[in-house]
């Protein structure tokens, strides 16, 4: 039987909400968990290790860092591990652990629940009984199980608050969809490499969502000197306003004549970012912005940060923000 590390970060699936108002409870989790789900022990030997205990909107780099060094530290003891955390940073904590746990040979399952283990109605037990059992398989990298679907981390994106299936793989299908068997992607990469801990990242990034009727005049009061990366989510392919008071083009020249890089996003979920197809597009490659491709959000932002914390040529970073690093991109 395989040994698995539960590990506990907080998150609706931790809450307990027998008092009334739903509310974190480290103390009483584990009792929960078992008195709910026994037959856990069935699938394979669990430790439980409760990290910490935050609500997900809280979490931060380094939250990141600490679960990084933490896995790092045991990972020869244990077959595999799921980590337990809430939804709505869930998709950047699975993309930042792709960036700092390579090569792994061995799977590494985030998952939590839309509702509190403790409802009658939540989908934490079914969630949490099918993170453990990818756990036991050889699927070796870090992945989202949700719903009966298992994601590649840094490919999925939360897209819904209050349907069970929270979370979708846009650009890139699912690892595995869990029913009467369980059907895994047989296409998934080998590791032959060794097991690499990159637990550093650096938060020197702003994130721009581009909108009809931004006025260009507000960005020139945000203090933009600590900033080396903007990331601008634009419209469609890679698409930004060119005309009148709106053009975006001259601030994004002045961000980089001060050294900062640019990436261009997209806020579409599907298909990739392509700076050549449209005008918009061709001006911001030519002043030497970057295109994120198909990655999502959370991949870029989290891909970035890692960059930031173990990188200082901006060349280096640039060069390699575009090459697939955890399989967070298409070639």
């Amino acid at each position: 039987m395989k040994n698995i590390l539960l590990i506990q970060t907080g998150g609706t699936i931790a809450m307990d909400i027998t008092h009334g108002e739903p509310r974190l409870d480290p103390s009483k989790w584990s009792e929960l968990m078992y008195k709910e789900i026994p037959e856990l022990s069935e699938i394979a030997e669990i430790e439980i290790e409760p990290l910490f205990f935050e609500d997900s909107s809280d979490i931060s780099p380094d939250h990141w860092s600490r679960l990084i060094k933490f896995i790092s530290g045991c990972y020869e003891e244990y077959d595999g591990f799921v980590i337990l955390h809430g939804t709505d940073t869930l998709a950047y904590t699975a993309s930042a652990l792709s960036f700092g746990l390579q090569n792994l040979n061995k799977p590494v399952i985030l998952t939590g629940s839309q509702v509190p283990m403790s409802n009658i109605r939540s989908d934490a037990r079914r969630n949490l009984i099918n993170a453990i059992e990818m756990a036991t398989l050889s699927l070796n990298e870090v992945a989202i199980c949700f719903n009966d679907f298992v994601y590649r981390g840094n490919r999925a994106t939360k897209m819904s608050i209050g349907d069970f299936d929270a979370f979708a793989s846009p650009n890139f299908p699912p690892l595995a969809e869990i029913g009467l068997h369980i059907d895994i992607n047989h296409h998934l990469p080998k590791n032959r490499k060794p097991f690499l801990s990159l637990p550093t990242f650096r938060d020197e990034v702003y994130l721009l969502k581009i909108f009809p009727g931004l006025k260009v005049s507000m960005l020139d009061h945000i203090d933009f000197s600590e900033v080396r990366v903007l990331v601008v989510e634009a419209f469609g392919s890679g698409n930004f306003p060119l005309t009148a008071q709106g053009n975006l083009l001259p601030f994004f020249e002045k961000c980089i004549d001060n050294g900062t890089l640019l990436v261009i996003t997209s806020q579409a979920a599907y298909d990739s970012v392509e700076l050549e197809k449209y005008e918009s597009g061709k001006k911001a490659r030519e002043i030497g912005a970057i295109s994120a491709k198909d990655m999502t959000t959370e991949a870029t932002l989290t891909k970035i940060m890692y960059l930031l914390g173990n990188y200082s040529s901006d060349d280096e970073i640039k060069e390699l923000f575009q090459e697939n690093i955890a399989g967070e991109l298409t070639e």
